[in-house]
């Protein structure tokens, strides 16, 4: 028996939709979620890809979302500000939903932002940065989580691992994109570490007494670091003001607080900014993507590489090769797929 399946990703789609219809959640909400972990496995995310679905599957079981829910964008208030209500559900469908908003605006305004509230979140935010870029369209997306996140010169958790990322459109080329936690590591990449009982690197988190600690299972009981010490935790405290305060949704504290657990996908608001690159050149020397090509040329002759390079590369290979699961990962999603939320506890 073969230790791996290689699907193509229509088929690993269709399959990861299939488990969240199989668990009760509507249409609107099954496909938006396969779409993103799709995506995770497609572009070699392992941490974003089929792993997330027990952790959604185990939100809904607890009844901390809704698994009916239809997002629903406010009435145009003449502002640059589109809001949409996720209504209790996941955050993929309800920036489907409002994606074709927010370009429409942003094109006709130069700058607009896209507001996400009452939403569970627990896919990467690129996808929804390439969906800004493949509009032509820069943008920058961030979001709370669950206090998990100690601040630099603190001992206990008080902010989240806090995702930020940023997307540039580039034409006949992949898009400069870059995605990262405001931690050292996201907090899924400690829990994979966890799984395969590997020690993490120093430096990553501390014990619930305050001590530096390369075990998963003592940083998953007490608090992880942020990156590059102080810019990292200051960057985590702007995150809490603009995508959880200034937007009128949960902190990261109050997300904990809310769950009870960090068992649970986060349940909290949502912030994209999207630019016109044309709107704000207008009027000045030079087309922005062509000097934008300059500087990332530049990059790329000293040697060093582009963020998402990587990925991009990964999903050009799942393309014409299929995506490839273990054994292991193939009789969990078989497992999900018959047992349904039974399957999660």
């Amino acid at each position: 028996m073969s230790d791996t399946t290689t699907l193509t990703v229509e088929a690993l789609f269709q399959r990861v939709e299939s488990i969240f219809l199989r668990a009760g959640l509507n249409d609107v909400q099954s496909a938006a979620l396969a779409r993103v972990i799709t995506a995770g496995e497609r572009d070699a995310c392992k941490s974003h890809g089929v792993y997330r679905i027990e952790g959604a599957l185990r939100t809904v079981k607890s009844g901390k979302v809704k698994p009916d829910a239809i997002p629903q964008v406010a009435e145009d208030d003449g502002t640059a500000i589109v809001k949409v209500s996720a209504n209790g559900g996941f955050a993929n469908p309800a920036f489907e939903l409002g994606l074709p908003v927010l370009v429409e605006r942003t094109k006709r305004l130069g700058v607009a932002a896209l507001v996400i509230n009452d939403c569970t979140h627990f896919s990467a935010l690129w996808p929804e940065v390439e969906g800004l870029t493949e509009n032509g369209l820069a943008g920058l997306v961030m979001c709370p989580s669950y206090a998990t996140v100690a601040p630099t010169g603190g001992s206990k958790p008080l902010l989240g691992t806090n995702p930020f990322a940023f997307g540039w459109p580039r034409k006949n080329t992949s898009p400069y994109v870059f995605d990262f936690a405001t931690s050292v590591a996201a907090r899924g990449e400690i829990e994979l570490h966890r799984r395969a009982g590997k020690a993490l690197p120093e430096g990553w988190a501390v014990d619930s007494n305050g001590n530096p600690t390369t075990d998963p299972e003592a940083a998953l009981a007490g608090a992880m670091l942020p990156f590059g010490g102080h810019k990292g935790s200051a960057i985590g405290t702007m995150i809490e003001l603009l995508a959880g305060i200034m937007i009128g949704d949960l902190t990261s504290p109050e997300v904990l607080d809310y769950l009870g657990t960090t068992t649970l996908a986060p349940f909290h608001g949502e912030l994209i900014v999207a630019f016109s690159p044309e709107a704000f050149a207008k009027g000045r020397p030079g087309d922005p993507f062509q000097r934008a090509e300059v500087l990332f040329e530049a990059i790329v002759g000293q040697g060093a590489r582009l963020p998402s390079g990587r990925r991009f590369a990964a999903r050009a290979k799942s393309k014409s090769e299929g995506i490839t699961l273990t054994a292991a990962e193939m009789a969990g999603l078989d497992r999900l797929l018959e047992k349904g939320l039974d399957a999660v506890s």
